[in-house]
C-alpha cells in the first residue's frame, strides 16, 4: 500500500477515473451493438449521428483511440449502405 499522501491521492482519482471511463466505454459498446442488430435501414440511418456523436467524444478525451472511433463509424456506414 502507498505511503505518501500524494500516492494515495492519486489512487483514489485513477479509480475514479477508470469507473468513469468504463461507464462510457460501456455506453459506447451497447449503442454499436444495437446500431449493428438493426435491420431496419430507416431506424439505423436515424440512429447513426448519436452512436457518431458518442464515437467522435469519446475519442476526443482519449477514452478510446481515435482510429479505433474512425474504424467503427466506417465500419456502420458501411453497414448502414449495405442495408436494403
Amino acid at each position: 500500500m502507498a505511503n505518501h499522501k500524494s500516492s494515495l491521492k492519486r489512487i483514489r482519482q485513477t479509480e475514479k477515473r477508470r469507473l468513469h471511463n468504463r461507464y462510457y466505454a460501456k455506453t459506447m459498446r451497447n449503442a454499436v451493438r444495437k446500431l449493428r442488430a438493426t435491420t431496419d435501414k430507416a431506424a439505423a440511418t436515424e440512429m447513426f449521428p448519436s452512436v457518431q456523436k458518442i464515437l467522435d467524444k469519446l475519442a476526443k478525451r482519449n477514452i478510446i483511440h481515435k482510429n479505433k472511433a474512425s474504424n467503427l463509424k466506417s465500419k456502420l456506414s458501411a453497414y448502414i449502405k449495405k442495408l436494403s
